[in-house]
């Protein structure tokens, strides 16, 4: 079968066109290096249970990488994606942001099984981003793992070593098998990984800055973790750059998809804990030995390079709108429903400040993600706002969050809520900027 090719738009090609040009006059960023990432949706397996096989899984894999996917900011990325697998799916990207990225539910049909497609998508910013297949839980046969991948700053950042920590949550049965989300796991066992280990080993001399990229790959739960022993400098929210503090405890809370870069300075082996809301339980450690060695010390973390969003908002200004999470009444559907003939949550033009006011009426903890932009969570009086970006909020039972963004993005694009629950269904909205 010929791979079906997805060709970028035209406002793509000019957006292109204009930043190589800038790159050239030295007035722009770096014109765009096209670069080739290979990415198949296959059947896998996971040793979850010492005192059983392993267990079936479905995951996306970067097939032409050894190790994790590096991009950059700026890139233009040609991925061919094939599907291995006996149901229609295609990756859905997390931190591509304002990307011309052909989302499958907005009207590109999904790669059928053994078909293989090409698709073109610009990369926009820097940060930890996620491609996995949730948007299709309603078709998996087994539980599916997303990939993490890394786009790079275009300058460099003054770290020894730069990880991927990514952390799954499965519920296993007796006899092995595992749940796919959005079904009753009945008599499963919960059960964590952190970058598919069950126990999970980083090394590193005693002095070496890490940068670790914490993404929280569950589907349902609200999980912190935790490095015992050592201050956790965190540098960025949901791939966005945030003005540097210290994490509480040293423990960092994430909602399911939401990711965190963390500054650490290695002192002392110490263990990763994780805690799901129930219990704590060690999931890895850290294993210092030996000393790095440098000139001179490195200086205090310093914020990362800006990926160029909005500085200011303007709050007065803004269109505000009410935002109820998964009420049907409201217009949520199950993702297999969805259409884009259905009524949106709201709309704005290009240029405008939005500012939502999102209630989860749930009894449970709610998760909500905006696709298109990034959003900023306001303080209480709507008077100004937290020192970072996000695209992920979990909101509590009854709660009401304001969050504002800059609608610069024009297009239809998706808002998801899911209850943390592993039973409850995936629901889905679109809003249009015009």
């Amino acid at each position: 079968m010929k791979p079906r090719i997805f060709a970028p738009s035209r406002r793509d090609v000019l957006a292109g066109l204009t930043a190589s040009a800038a790159g050239l006059l030295g007035g722009g960023p770096t014109p765009a290096v096209t670069t080739q990432l290979a990415l198949q949706a296959r059947p896998a397996t996971l040793a979850l249970r010492p005192d059983q096989p392993p267990t079936p899984v479905w995951e996306l894999a970067a097939v032409s990488h050894l190790g994790n996917v590096h991009l950059k900011r700026f890139d233009r990325c040609e991925v061919t994606f094939r599907n291995a697998l006996p149901v229609p799916l295609a990756p859905v990207w997390y931190g591509l942001n304002g990307a011309e990225v052909a989302d499958p539910l907005r009207g590109r049909a999904p790669a059928a099984p053994d078909a293989t497609e090409i698709s073109i998508i610009s990369i926009p910013n820097a940060g930890t981003l996620v491609a996995d297949f949730r948007l299709f839980e309603d078709r998996l046969k087994a539980p599916a793992r997303p990939l993490a991948i890394i786009a790079a700053e275009i300058r460099s950042v003054a770290v020894d070593r730069d990880e991927i920590l990514l952390i799954e949550e499965w519920r296993v049965r007796p006899d092995g098998t595992a749940i796919p989300p959005g079904q009753d796991p009945k008599d499963a066992t919960p059960l964590y990984t952190l970058n598919g280990r069950t126990s999970f080993e980083l090394s590193a001399a005693a002095g070496e800055r890490l940068r670790l990229r914490f993404i929280n790959g569950s589907q349902r739960s609200v999980l912190a973790i935790k490095l015992e022993s050592h201050e956790v400098q965190v540098m960025a929210l949901d791939g966005q750059p945030a003005e540097p503090f210290p994490a509480r405890n040293g423990a960092l809370v994430l909602a399911p998809g939401a990711r965190a870069d963390a500054f650490v300075d290695a002192a002392t082996s110490a263990a990763l804990v994780l805690h799901d809301g129930k219990e704590a339980r060690p999931i890895g450690r850290l294993a210092v030995s030996g000393t790095l060695e440098r000139r001179a010390p490195l200086p205090p973390p310093q914020p990362l390079p800006s990926n160029d969003l909005p500085e200011k908002l303007d709050l007065k200004g803004a269109l505000r709108f009410d935002v109820a999470l998964g009420a049907t009444e409201a217009g949520w559907t199950r993702t297999a429903n969805f259409s884009t003939a259905s009524a949106p949550a709201f709309r704005a033009r290009a240029g405008r400040t939005v500012v939502l006011a999102v209630r989860n009426p749930a009894p449970a903890t709610t998760v909500f993600h905006l696709h298109g932009h990034y959003f900023r969570l306001l303080d209480r009086l709507d008077d100004g706002w937290k020192p970072y970006w996000l695209d992920t909020l979990a909101i509590e039972p009854g709660q009401i969050q304001r969050i504002a963004f800059a609608a610069t993005s024009p297009g239809r694009w998706l808002i998801e809520s899911v209850v943390t629950d592993w039973a409850a269904p995936r629901l889905v909205r679109w809003y249009g900027v015009e």
